[in-house]
């Protein structure tokens, strides 16, 4: 190892509690070293008392410049000060020494640490000198055999009382540790826990999270375990899996939640034709938050008129090349499917006379399915090459769209799997999806919810769709005035940044507070590099990293983590085939005890 020791020779006059904190919590490779000795008491109030004298009869003979007479002025209220602080406050004297040691494997390293750590000592108004020439004396004192030279006393001592060393104490809690928050794991330099509260406003400008890192690097784990924690504290949660959906299942299954499977071999459907009564509670409870409760102008406004603009959006992702009149067609066709079934721009149309016994309430009327539009689109000889592009999702492969809906929208842990959709189909699976999910985001401006979103690349990539990343992007730019969390994971960085310039995956990461980097092949951290302002050493750091490893970034703070789970949450989450493995001989070996007895009969069997 190479090794330098830096000696701090002055810091600020007026310290707070745990000013250390940035140096001591800096990395690997940098040690904050402290000495603390007691000074004589009595002896230091006499030869303050008599430097106070002897100093202030000099000020009257030292003449008209200015700079002298402030440096003096300066001196002797800083006498008068720890004076009055032992006679008075019962502060005692000590001589503080710090110094900071960096350890590096090469030089090359060790000379970029040293300058690191300098740039960071001068942003905090501390004065250091490179111990040259002295570092085989800063090493020792460095070592747990208190041998600080007389020669490193003399380049590091400064006065401090009681309440000035109480503010280097060095055990410093992490400032990711929030009251309210989910535990992430330990920190890797001071092996202190990582607690972090999302949705802690003083803290962070929003509540987004994004997840970088290589195929393997342990992003899906570490989604599943903040869905799994948040939903612990009673956050709802919503979850998109475009990818490998069949992971998520075992853990939403484990805690009773909904597992929703888009597929055309599957029976499960949300009818993307509806209009939900949630989202006339939303409307109404837009007005009670912004008009003060008093009816305004713009109150009750028309479900219906919302229902068709994302509607038009959907029908852009099945007819990519709409002509304007086909546009005003399809828009036709919309308004007419909706009065068939007596639902007009009237919000009071979408009610029923039925009653909900449940809730006391009157339903809402049958909603119209793809297939109703259809029969609409087929009878019309301008709209009928729409119906045609539209048959496939109604009577062909893709049927599974034209239904109602048959699964519990109503769940506080529900899974989205479009993984089983192919690429020109995945689209509307994930716009489907989202549709659902938005209106649950908007449902209640005053609870706390999450959606996550995996493999954003396969989203908003070069293979991507405009529509789709931009639907995206939106979440992530307007989730936090609802109240909401936005989180994405990410594994081929480059695709990341590939539609539009990198539009869509930069506006992401800009709109996330929060920010972790799993491992990262070479290339993919270097795209990194300037997008997240990595430092060589934190490059260094993630190409390297282990599974389960990873850097935390909120805002300028940057973290080492080293991301933990219980046994319990390994067993619902894992995806290890030897982990998988030895979990299934564990439940076989369960049944065969619960079937056989005690453990002896086991044995023998």
């Amino acid at each position: 190892m190479y090794i330098s020791t830096l000696l701090i020779v002055t810091f600020p006059y007026q310290r707070t509690a745990g000013w250390l904190a940035d140096l001591i919590n800096h990395g690997e490779g940098v040690e904050v070293n402290i000495y603390y000795e007691p000074i004589d008491k009595g002896k230091l109030i006499k030869e303050l008392t008599y430097m106070i004298g002897t100093t202030s009869v000099a000020r009257k003979n030292i003449g008209d410049n200015q700079s002298d007479v402030d440096l003096i002025d300066t001196s002797i209220g800083h006498a008068r000060y720890m004076r009055q602080q032992m006679q008075l406050e019962s502060e005692d004297p000590y001589y503080l020494y710090l110094l900071v040691s960096i350890y590096a494997e090469n030089k090359a390293e060790l000379e970029e640490r040293i300058r690191s750590i300098e740039a960071k000592i001068e942003s905090m108004d501390i004065v250091a000198r490179r111990a040259d020439y002295r570092n085989e004396m800063g090493f020792k004192a460095t070592l747990p055999l208190h041998q600080l030279s007389p020669e490193l006393k003399k380049s590091t001592a400064r006065n401090a009382l009681t309440t000035g060393l109480a503010t280097t104490y060095p055990f410093v809690s992490s400032e990711f540790c929030d009251n309210d928050g989910i535990f992430m794991g330990v920190n890797e330099h001071n092996q202190s826990m990582v607690i972090v509260d999302i949705f802690n406003t003083s803290l962070y400008k929003n509540a987004n999270m994004v997840v970088l890192g290589t195929s393997g690097a342990g992003k899906t784990f570490l989604l599943q375990i903040i869905a799994l924690r948040n939903r612990l504290q009673g956050i709802n949660v919503m979850l998109i899996a475009p990818l490998k959906g069949h992971e998520f299942r075992r853990s939403c299954e484990s805690i009773g939640g909904q597992f929703i499977r888009i597929s055309p071999a599957s029976g499960d459907c949300i009818n993307i034709m509806e209009i939900r009564k949630s989202s006339l509670e939303i409307d109404l409870q837009d007005e009670s938050l912004d008009s003060n409760g008093e009816p305004s102008k713009n109150s009750n406004s028309s479900l219906l008129l919302s229902k068709i603009q994302k509607l038009h959006i959907f029908f852009s992702l099945v007819f990519p090349d709409l002509t304007i009149e086909e546009r005003q067609y399809l828009d036709d066709k919309l308004i007419e499917v909706y009065r068939l079934k007596g639902i007009t721009f009237d919000n009071e149309s979408l009610y029923s006379e039925e009653i909900d016994r449940a809730s006391n309430e009157r339903k809402f009327k049958l909603m119209p399915i793809l297939g109703d539009l259809y029969e609409l689109l087929a009878k019309d000889h301008n709209t009928t090459r729409m119906a045609l592009l539209l048959k496939r999702l109604v009577s062909g492969s893709l049927q599974l769209f034209n239904q109602h809906t048959n699964v519990d929208l109503n769940n506080k842990f529900t899974v989205g799997d479009i993984s089983e959709l192919k690429e020109e189909i995945l689209p509307l699976g994930m716009f489907i999806t989202v549709d659902y999910f938005w209106d649950k985001i908007k449902e209640d401006r005053t609870q706390k919810k999450v959606i996550i979103v995996d493999e954003l690349w396969n989203l908003i990539g070069s293979t991507g769709n405009k529509q789709t990343a931009q639907f995206i992007l939106e979440i992530f730019k307007i989730i936090r005035g609802y109240g909401g969390s936005a989180i994405g994971a990410t594994q081929d960085i480059n695709d990341f940044f590939a539609l539009e310039g990198g539009k869509y995956g930069k506006g992401i990461i800009n709109n996330s507070k929060m920010k972790i980097v799993l491992q990262l092949e070479d290339d993919d951290a270097q795209v990194l590099r300037k997008v997240l302002k990595l430092s060589d050493e934190e490059i260094a750091k993630v190409t390297t990293f282990k599974r389960g490893h990873g850097l935390f970034y909120a805002g300028s703070n940057h973290i080492a983590i080293e991301f933990k789970a219980s046994q319990e949450e390994k067993d619902m989450i894992t995806t290890d085939r030897a982990d998988l493995e030895e979990l299934k001989k564990r439940r076989m070996a369960t049944k065969l005890q619960d079937k056989y007895g005690e453990e002896d009969e086991l044995d023998d069997f």
